[in-house]
């Protein structure tokens, strides 16, 4: 922390979105951004290199559940685990790969064969996910899904992403760790803060750690996943330990 703060200039600030900025909440469509965020990564933006939100969300999604985030000078949003490019207003990025309406045509009838009930599909666009928080048994229905989903998604030529009670098809040669490694470089970063939540966020770690650079690892708390926690330089109990912690490096900027 001590190269962010004696050189803000130089530090790129990278953040996941579910979890880190937002709540997680049993309907993923009904998940919306810590409401100082936007207030908070705007004033930060105005000291540091970069702000960036690395999310396996689409952009689209995460701005349209992050009201004010598109007025954040200088934000720039990498979604689809950095397939997708929010910057200026504008989004870019590949076509999704055949693979996946594949996989989501056959999803509902893997889910029926397995007799899971109150697990949920998300179409993601580039992705797929199947959410079982709201079933009855969150877990035991987590591990009934992992090896079918892996035969699932290498028939189709995906990779599996677990997270917090969600598995993800999404396509190979992408994740968040690739994508902010590509962004340090792109920004010539001389120091860097990644703060996540979930097994996906393991990848940036190992690339802060990767980079050579000084660096942080941010931990937004929570008893479903303890990895990260035990990774993490710094541990904080959610998005409001996330955004607390941003808003006091935000005033030892200004002090300094």
């Amino acid at each position: 922390m001590e190269a962010i703060l004696k050189d803000p200039s130089g530090a790129v600030i990278g953040l996941d979105f579910d979890g880190t900025l937002s709540p997680i909440v049993a309907d993923p469509a009904a998940a919306r951004v810590h409401p100082d965020a936007p207030a908070v990564l705007a004033e930060l933006g105005a000291y540091v290199n970069a702000v960036a939100i690395v999310t396996g969300r689409p952009v689209a999604t995460a701005l349209e559940l992050g009201p004010g985030l598109e007025r954040v000078p200088g934000l720039v949003v990498l979604g689809h685990y950095g397939f997708e490019r929010w910057e200026n207003g504008r989004i870019s990025g590949p076509p999704p790969p055949a693979g996946v309406p594949r996989v989501e045509a056959e999803l509902p009838l893997l889910l029926d064969s397995l007799g899971l009930l109150g697990v949920t599909i998300e179409d993601k666009g580039r992705a797929v996910a199947v959410h079982t928080r709201r079933s009855a048994d969150p877990e035991g229905a987590l591990a009934k899904l992992r090896e079918p989903m892996a035969e699932l998604a290498a028939k189709h030529g995906l990779v599996v992403e677990p997270g917090r009670l969600v598995l993800e098809l999404r396509p190979p040669g992408m994740d968040k760790g690739h994508a902010l490694s590509l962004f340090l470089a792109e920004r010539d970063a001389r120091s860097v803060l990644f703060a996540g939540d979930d097994l996906g966020d393991l990848a940036a770690f190992d690339a802060v750690r990767a980079s050579e650079l000084p660096g942080v690892t941010v931990c937004s708390g929570s008893a479903e996943v303890t990895a990260l926690a035990d990774r993490a330089d710094i541990v904080v109990d959610g998005p409001d330990g996330v955004v607390a912690l941003l808003r006091e490096l935000t005033s030892a900027f200004s002090r300094s």
